[in-house]
């Protein structure tokens, strides 16, 4: 199906692939890995043909069709549900042909196609969608452009998915979602029918999701069979091999060397050195496994507390502008919980995690804090806050206060930071390297308790894995709001559920949450569905809403009895032409008939 053969591409110089090769058959659901700057996007957009290789070919069979999430998406009055589904360029085309064609021949093709991809169940594919990554029913006819920048990229990621394209690459699709849309997304793409190529760093998506996993590093592609956690098993096993091979070529080299070196001005012995010589020279050198030097964190250890470290009492919170976000909290913290947070976002996680960090002060309420806590706080945001002009070294100084060049270094060296790197301005550092910059400054005075709003954003897996090693070695409490179920699940034993201007303890596991999750979105189906049923508000406006509603009905019910006779009369051969202008008169009907419900519904409900 996809082909990649002895790909190279430079980017200023720097080499990103040298003579790599893969190759992906259909059905394969593909899991790309590696290292932050490996790769992984570049090769995305070599295949999608983006970027041009310097050497080498990437080839796509022609029946294929390939699909990436829109980054352009308008901010202009077009409601989510038209943007999804416009994305299926093909049906788009199909029906706006019908609108426009007379030959009958060709209205017969075009229908008998429309009836192949299922073109008329579309809306409710796509509303499914939408509903999957977190949207309400109401919100589907709301503009575009009333969204923030994360909740457009979910509405691409839902054109992709709905679109369903024969090979689909999906570039981090978790960035922009909280936990539920994730638990909905891990189901989706589990059950994708197609081929896939997902460049993820969380575990659980990859190992529920994937079948394959294509390793980018050192400029190569190397590919395995089976998911994420098979992958870490046989890479272990090959790079052991690989070094055991490497020590043993290591030990015949030195013989070698030695001979050579003894025996090489004796006359007796000259030819029998010169041979060894050459062979030595021509001695495959296999290499090394050096242990990467992945990034390790290290939190310092706080001075013990006595309970509680924090407690609120009947607490209000939100901001002075509206109403509470969050009620009648009470609960404590102690110095050894391990708390996550759960909800959907907008719910209040991070209006609750400023409470905790003293940046927020409640509306009502108590709140009485131990007299010696301490917190560490880290918030995504922060990293916008950070003077890109200052270098590590130079923010961490500053935030000591005092201290020697020793302790600064040594501050920052927990944290992955060597000498160059903290050396660099922060300006020129990744997104990764911020997070870890952030970590070292909110702990440099070894505070009692973490507060941790979604710490992961711009970690690869080798520094998600070191951050839950950090955690667990950590003996301070922790409060994490983060959409890394693995995260959640390796760090916290206990969860908060944040739900309806609520924060109560969640009886259960990720696994039960999940089914909690589930069973409110049945209930907010059926919600809906009794508000549609309620009696309405009578009046003129009503009366015209009505009488749009029910010529909508008419022109529709007329479609799908024209629709079944068109396809009844192509299976026997083209469509008549009367049938085939008849059934394009009826498109330009129900066109019309949509177009004067809404306005007639947007009336009605303007009314209030």
């Amino acid at each position: 199906m996809l082909s990649i053969s002895k790909l190279s591409y430079r980017i200023s110089g720097r080499l990103i692939l040298e003579n790599a090769s893969a190759s992906i058959q259909p059905g394969w659901k593909v899991g790309v890995v590696g290292p932050n700057g490996a790769g992984k996007s570049t090769l995305f957009k070599l295949i999608a043909g983006e970027l041009q290789a310097d050497s080498g070919e990437v080839s796509l069979a022609e029946r294929f069709s390939m699909g990436m999430v829109r980054q352009d998406i308008a901010q202009d009055d077009t409601p989510l549900l038209d943007l999804v589904l416009a994305a299926d360029t093909e049906r788009a085309q199909l029906l706006a042909a019908c609108e426009t064609e007379t030959d009958g021949d060709r209205l017969g093709e075009i229908f008998e196609r429309l009836n192949d991809i299922d073109a008329y169940a579309a809306p409710a594919r796509a509303s499914a969608v939408l509903a999957g990554l977190g949207f309400k029913e109401h919100q589907l006819s709301l503009p575009i452009s009333g969204f923030s920048g994360g909740w457009r990229m979910r509405v691409a990621l839902a054109g992709a998915l709905f679109r369903q394209p024969d090979f689909l690459l999906l570039d981090e699709p978790t960035n922009h979602l909280d936990l539920e849309a994730i638990m909905w997304l891990e189901d989706y793409l589990a059950n994708y029918p197609k081929t896939l190529l997902i460049i993820s760093h969380d575990r659980d998506l990859l190992n529920k999701c994937t079948d394959h996993i294509l390793h980018v590093e050192k400029q190569q592609l190397q590919a395995y069979t089976g998911n994420y956690d098979t992958f870490e098993r046989e890479r272990a096993e090959r790079l052991m091999n690989q070094q055991k091979l490497h020590e043993k070529q290591a030990a015949q080299r030195a013989h070698m060397q030695a001979f050579v070196d003894r025996f090489k001005a004796k006359a007796s012995k000259a030819r029998q050195a010169q041979s060894r010589l050459k062979a030595l020279e021509k001695m495959s050198v296999v290499d090394a496994v050096m242990a990467d030097r992945g990034v390790k964190f290290i939190f310092p250890q706080p001075a013990p507390l006595s309970p509680p470290m924090l407690a609120f009492e009947a607490v209000d919170l939100g901001y002075s502008a509206g109403a509470p976000v969050l009620k009648k909290l009470t609960n404590q913290l102690d110095p050894d919980d391990r708390i996550a947070l759960l909800g959907a976002n907008g719910n209040g996680k991070s209006t609750l995690m400023k409470l905790l960090a003293g940046k927020l002060a409640p509306l009502a309420g108590t709140v009485r804090a131990h007299n010696k806590l301490r917190v560490g706080y880290f918030a995504q945001h922060q990293t916008d806050e950070l003077d890109v002009s200052e270098t590590p070294y130079q923010a961490m100084a500053r935030a000591l206060g005092t201290g020697s060049e020793t302790e600064v270094r040594g501050k920052l060296g927990r944290f992955g930071f060597s000498k160059p790197l903290s050396d660099n301005r922060i300006g020129t550092l990744s997104g990764g390297e911020k997070a870890r910059l952030l970590f070292a400054l909110m702990t440099v005075d070894s505070p009692h308790l973490l507060l941790l709003d979604e710490p992961t954003n711009h970690l690869d897996m080798d520094a998600r894995e070191a951050l839950v090693q950090a955690l667990n070695q950590y003996e301070g409490a922790v409060v994490l709001v983060s959409h890394d179920p693995s995260m959640v699940e390796r760090v916290a034993d206990r969860l908060w559920l944040v739900e309806g201007g609520q924060v109560l303890p969640f009886d259960g596991d990720l696994a039960a949450y999940r089914q909690h999750i589930v069973a409110q979105r049945r209930a907010e189906r059926r919600k809906e569905g009794k508000a549609k049923a309620a009696p309405p508000k009578q009046g003129p406006l009503y009366d015209a809403m009505r009488a749009a509603e029910q010529e909508l009905e008419r022109v529709t019910k007329q479609m799908r009895t024209s629709e079944q006779a068109m396809a009844e009369a192509t299976q026997q051969g083209p469509a008549p032409v009367a049938k085939a202008k008849a059934h394009a008169k009826l498109q330009q009907q129900l066109g019309a008939a949509e177009e004067t419900y809404l306005a007639a519904l947007a009336a009605y409900e303007a009314q209030g």
